[in-house]
């Protein structure tokens, strides 16, 4: 193109001027292709994907021609070489219409076959109708375009200014409340909703509306999840999930401070074989640590999250541990040898009902453990210490929350006595984690049903793992040591507005195709969940605002450690009723589980 913007420029003025030296001057062309080369790679025409081809790359193109222009005519300049001074402005007016048109007449072939551009083709694929008219919707139109797979028939947006104009040359039809009316006019067999931004509540209501048509719906992911995504958007499509409906509104985090506490340091992650353990490991090993420590007594999560990491970050140093955290040999063992800088304690047990049954277990792993792997990492000099909590620790009805909570206290205690900085992050359910409710749905759905909830009226805080991992390392950034941090867990979620739309999102219908069934609260749980103790703790704002923190009472450090040997002698002697005697000491508040216990 350069070249031919050359030899076009030297013809034009050929007849104005009748002494030209045509060919003495189309010998200059070496020269011209010499100086302006570099200059069309330092701006990277180079390295432009043409089916791409955008604004961005015509402002490269007009600074190329233009800069290349000036070298050459101060090449010609120094030479004197007899160019008319009319070439030389036509040169890079030629340059840029012949590097951008051949761009753009690229980008149309590709996403516009030859054939349906003179009208010999007609187009075809599953016709979709999408939802929202925004850059998203305009940019998936795009990408759909550029196969078979589907054929965008037209947009639905509520955006009333939108209403009967086109882009990308389809018809913006009026809102959601018209969208049956729309429905006849196009005949879509998909709906495609395209608007990443969009809150729960809002994708829950457009949702709803969308299942009342009867035609199945799928959506784009989330904006955290959209920006990580390197495929094109027609390829992250996906029949819309329950994540899509839970899951809130992109979580700004301060990757800054969150890196200058990870990076270049030994990490160790206990229970990092479980699911918020694993996803920890995996958002730590991105921030470039010197090692990584996987903590883990489960041997084939263990080996599963190993070969996960070194396939995704095959520049991590990791280290996989098989071990136990109620095990003092295997825990001296691991820190003296490994020394660990910063700790996440995610390992413990979770099964409320199960544990009412098993409080030695419970106590054992969930107080004890913790216990051990604390004190070993003030012996061994650990800068930072974070435990994984949960808001069944507050005013606990069951062994589980109780147990939480003496490992709460004890942390807190610990930070007061050691240069080790202690800190707690406490938060409510996780969406798919490995025995929540969200699996044992599903696999209900799949058989055919019943699907059971405990009590029509029960709810719970949800948030996604990737979420609560992402804040459980923000509040290590910006800890001093001996908080309780309390994750913004949003609005609760009725469990049974979890499983009609579990049954719906599967194509069934609920209390027709799949039956509800309420067995009654089980042993120790709760109808509502807190996060905070109303009476005992207050809360104060973070520099973060979906991070609070919950200001706490003291307690006796000789109680607490008298009540923990105890139960370290209650577990020897697996005498459950000493051990119950030894937690009601440190959790009062744990009356109201009597009963149940």
């Amino acid at each position: 193109m350069t070249s031919l913007a050359w030899i076009l420029a030297l013809l034009l003025p050929v007849n104005f001027h009748a002494d030209f030296n045509y060919l003495g001057n189309i010998q200059l062309l070496p020269i011209v292709l010499l100086l302006q080369t570099p200059v069309a790679w330092y701006y990277g025409l180079y390295r432009s994907l043409w089916r791409f081809a955008s604004l961005p790359d015509l402002w490269n193109i007009f600074r190329s021609a233009l800069i290349g222009a000036l070298f050459i005519s101060g090449f010609i300049w120094m030479t004197q070489a007899a160019i008319p001074s009319i070439s030389l402005i036509i040169y890079p007016i030629l340059l840029i219409f012949f590097l951008g048109a051949s761009r753009l007449f690229y980008r149309v072939l590709r996403e516009y076959s030859p054939r349906f551009i003179f009208g010999a083709h007609t187009p075809s694929g599953q016709p979709v109708l999408i939802i929202g008219a925004g850059r998203t919707g305009d940019m998936l139109v795009r990408d759909l375009r550029r196969d078979d797979t589907y054929l965008p028939v037209g947009f639905i947006d509520d955006n009333p200014q939108l209403h009967g104009a086109r882009v990308q040359g389809l018809v913006v039809y009026s809102g959601m409340r018209k969208i049956k009316d729309t429905i006849a006019k196009v005949n879509p067999e998909l709906l495609i909703i395209a608007m990443p931004s969009a809150s729960d509540i809002q994708m829950q209501h457009i949702v709803e509306v969308c299942e009342q048509t009867g035609l199945p719906v799928k959506t784009l992911p989330k904006l955290a999840q959209l920006s990580q995504n390197r495929k094109n958007l027609s390829e992250a499509l996906h029949p819309v999930a329950i994540d899509d409906l839970l899951g809130r509104e992109k979580v700004q985090l301060d990757w800054q401070r969150i890196e200058a506490g990870l990076t270049g340091k030994v990490v160790m992650v206990s229970g990092g074989g479980g699911s918020i353990g694993s996803e920890l490991c995996r958002q730590i090993a991105r921030l470039k640590p010197k090692a990584l420590v996987i903590f883990e007594r489960g041997e084939y999560n263990l080996y599963q999250i190993d070969l996960q990491l070194r396939e995704a970050s095959p520049e991590t140093q990791i280290y996989t541990y098989l071990g136990d955290s109620t095990d003092p040999t295997s825990v001296e063992y691991a820190l003296s040898t490994y020394k660990p800088e910063v700790i996440f304690h995610a390992a413990a047990y979770k099964h409320v009902p199960l544990l009412q049954s098993h409080t030695r277990e419970a106590v054992r792993n969930n107080i004890l453990g913790t216990q051990l792997l604390a004190e070993m990492a003030v012996k061994h000099q650990c800068q930072t210490f974070v435990m994984i909590s949960t808001d069944k620790a507050v005013n606990p009805t069951n062994i589980m929350g109780a147990c939480k909570r003496i490992a709460e206290i004890f942390c807190q205690a610990m930070n007061q006595r050691s240069d080790t900085q202690f800190i707690t992050v406490r938060f409510g359910n996780v969406l798919g984690s490995a025995g929540s409710v969200l699996p044992r749905f599903q696999q209900q759905i799949a058989e055919g049903g019943p699907v059971t909830v405990t009590h029509p009226d029960i709810n719970r805080y949800f948030m996604t793992i990737p979420e609560a991992c992402q804040l459980i390392l923000q509040a290590g950034a910006i800890a001093h040591g001996g908080e309780i941090f309390v994750l913004d867990m949003g609005t609760p979620v009725k469990i049974k507005y979890l499983a009609e739309q579990l049954i719906r999102l599967s194509g069934k219908v609920p209390g027709q195709d799949i039956e509800i069934v309420y067995t009654g609260l089980r042993p120790g749980e709760k109808l509502h969940e807190e996060l905070f103790h109303v009476e005992e703790e207050q809360m104060s704002q973070t520099r973060h605002n979906k991070i609070m923190q919950a200001i706490h009472r003291d307690i006796d450090w000789q109680v607490l450690t008298t009540q923990l040997q105890h139960l370290d002698k209650a577990c020897q002697d697996y005498n459950e009723q000493a051990l119950y005697r030894s937690i009601k000491v440190l959790v009062p508040e744990l009356h109201q589980a009597d009963s149940a216990a």
